[in-house]
């Protein structure tokens, strides 16, 4: 039986993967609004096509819409969307001991089954991906989204007790039963988990916790955490918690990788209250980095910061504020595929 095993981010890759943008709260209300939504995701998309192959999935009577504004190398297919956040939509990808592409289809329930979301069509693309991206589908019982997983490619894993325990995702779930689960299908083997999410992730439109706005393996040895240094913002503490858990978890397993803290942009609010803005949802990609920029005066220092840590590629900075608007970042409209072989 094949073993697998999700690959760093920084893995070579085959591909990056998106969604186009089509209804609902993620394209807006007026004309003005789906005209930021979609010139943000092309811009992501647009910028990865310079590096990499990219395939986009289209909601069917989309296509001449999309193609105003992606690239033409760009490869689009057409399936059914709801949504556009292909991280959580689609599938994870892995590679087995036997060198094969594997596709992990979780189960997805619109985060928790969220009174807003829609799924009927979201639910159905991690098998659609899979199998246009010719990888052995992994089908799993459990309710997660690619957010919600972030890996070294080594075994670690760092979750959220309030996604993969949710009662909306996996009702009754132990840790145990999580950890078994991303052991068959991930191969990870030390799981590292933080108590919850930013605020902001755990309003109306946030996911409830993703560990991709909190931390990101650079390397096996290196872990970028986010941290707010603003005490007036509620995240102050909640990033201080969370990297205290991550120094107890290295005591307790005596492991030696190095913690480094990506401070948030100075901005703390917007129209809706405090913001949850994070450097750390960035992907990575052949050659570069797509990293969340927001106009702000820690744009730079964040930027070379990543520049230190993900030595020889491009830092692309791409403003995010019109996806965090919308609940999420960069990291969690795209999917890489690593390569194989």
């Amino acid at each position: 039986m094949t073993t697998w095993r999700m690959p760093i981010e920084g893995h070579e890759q085959e591909r990056l993967w998106l969604a186009w943008p089509t209804s609902g709260y993620t394209l807006g209300e007026t004309e003005a609004e789906a005209e930021e939504a979609r010139r943000t995701w092309a811009a992501v998309a647009n910028a990865a096509s310079e590096f990499q192959p990219v395939t986009v999935v289209v909601n069917p009577g989309d296509e001449a819409i999309a193609a105003k504004y992606l690239s033409g190398q760009i490869n689009r297919i057409s399936a059914p969307l709801d949504d556009a956040w292909m991280r959580d939509i689609g599938p994870s990808f892995v590679i087995g001991d036997d060198g094969t592409l594997g596709a992990v289809n979780f189960v997805f329930n619109g985060w928790g089954g969220q009174d807003w979301a829609s799924w009927d069509n979201d639910k159905n693309i991690g098998k659609i991906v899979a199998e246009a991206a010719g990888a052995t589908r992994i089908d799993s019982e459990m309710t997660n989204e690619g957010g919600g997983i972030q890996v070294d490619g080594t075994g670690r894993v760092v979750l959220t007790r309030t996604v993969q325990l949710d009662p909306g995702r996996n009702p009754g779930w132990t840790e145990e039963q999580v950890e078994a689960e991303l052991l068959r299908t991930i191969g990870a083997d030390r799981a590292i988990w933080l108590p919850r999410g930013l605020t902001r992730d755990h309003d109306t439109f946030g996911t409830r916790g993703h560990s991709d706005i909190l931390a990101a393996f650079t390397t096996p040895d290196v872990l970028l955490m986010h941290r707010q240094d603003s005490q007036s913002h509620p995240d102050h503490l909640i990033a201080k918690t969370n990297r205290e858990v991550v120094e107890q978890y290295k005591s307790h397993h005596s492991d030696t990788f190095e913690i480094l803290d990506l401070p948030a942009p100075e901005a703390l609010r917007d129209e809706e209250g405090f913001v949850d803005y994070s450097y750390i949802n960035h992907v990575v990609i052949n050659g570069a980095v797509l990293a969340c920029a927001f106009d702000d005066p820690a744009d730079d220092r964040a930027l070379a910061t990543l520049r230190e840590v993900y030595p020889g590629r491009e830092v692309i900075g791409i403003d995010a504020r019109p996806l965090f608007e919308r609940g999420g970042g960069i990291h969690c409209i795209t999917q890489q595929q690593p390569k194989i072989g």
